[in-house]
């Protein structure tokens, strides 16, 4: 039997980022991925237009009608959440499947800043899911937030960075990965399991080109990986490598960032 995930989502037209990687990256992992969208847009956020259905009202009949059909999820997966009312939502959720793998990617900031739409309140709120959570998978700005470090911290030596993770686990789940971390030429992610008290760090050269869209392929091949059996330390390193492969690949064509990477040339890799 296939582990089915609810993906909590928005649903982007062009763009890869969100559902539609969550998609085909889970169903390439012979996981069964149930969308739960939050929002349709046309074009993700990043591009100069777009449109954008927020379907915060729509969600809690669309949680309903699974709770009432008795669909169990082994898996609870949720990413960005534009809204107090939509995280409300998912934590009413994960509170009904108590027996579901919880993993959060707790959309919040980058680069040392919140993003626009986002408040103290609001990440008080993101907070409370991530201590309901196994698995969370923040990048640096994020785990910052998490604990109420200055977001500003350059003291990225090993570690801080392992005290970091720590910090972020005492929160609630048992499995941290800090993703993306810059240093010189380097692209870090750092793993954390509280369970074996084990941390491991993978690296990838860094080409100086970001693409959108990225975290969401790492943090849906951690998913199934993890759902599959793996270690959480395997899991890692093979979403790094894939990640490393895609992003080398897109970035010898003239292609705009905000359209993501071009990871359906290499869906065949996590076949196998």
């Amino acid at each position: 039997m296939l582990k089915k995930v609810a993906a909590i989502h928005d649903l982007s037209g062009i763009g890869r980022c969100s559902l539609t990687v969550a998609i085909p990256i889970l169903s390439a992992l012979k996981v069964q991925c149930c969308p739960f969208p939050t929002a349709i847009l046309s074009s993700q956020t990043g591009f100069p237009e777009y449109s954008f259905l927020d379907l915060t009202n729509e969600m809690n009949k669309y949680k309903n009608v699974w709770d009432n059909l008795h669909i169990q999820f082994d898996c609870i997966y949720s990413g960005f959440l534009g809204s107090k009312d939509q995280v409300n939502i998912v934590s009413n959720f994960i509170d009904n499947n108590k027996s579901s793998l919880v993993v959060v990617d707790p959309v919040m900031g980058d680069d040392g800043d919140l993003y626009p739409i986002f408040d103290n309140e609001m990440c008080n709120k993101i907070k409370s899911l991530v201590q309901k959570s196994d698995i969370v998978t923040p990048n640096l700005t994020e785990a910052l937030i998490l604990i109420g470090e200055n977001l500003n911290n350059t003291n990225l030596n090993e570690s801080n960075l392992v005290n970091i993770a720590k910090q972020v686990s005492n929160l609630g789940p048992s499995k941290v990965v800090i993703t993306g971390i810059k240093i010189k030429d380097y692209i870090y992610n750092l793993s954390f399991d509280k369970n074996l008290d084990e941390a491991y760090f993978t690296s990838s050269p860094f080409n100086n080109i970001s693409y959108s869209g990225t975290g969401d392929i790492f943090t849906s091949i951690l998913t199934g990986m993890i759902l599959n059996g793996h270690s959480l330390k395997n899991s890692v390193i093979k979403a790094n490598n894939f990640i490393s492969n895609v992003i080398s690949y897109t970035s010898k064509f003239d292609t705009d960032r905000n359209d993501g990477v071009m990871f359906e040339m290499f869906l065949n890799e996590l076949t196998n």
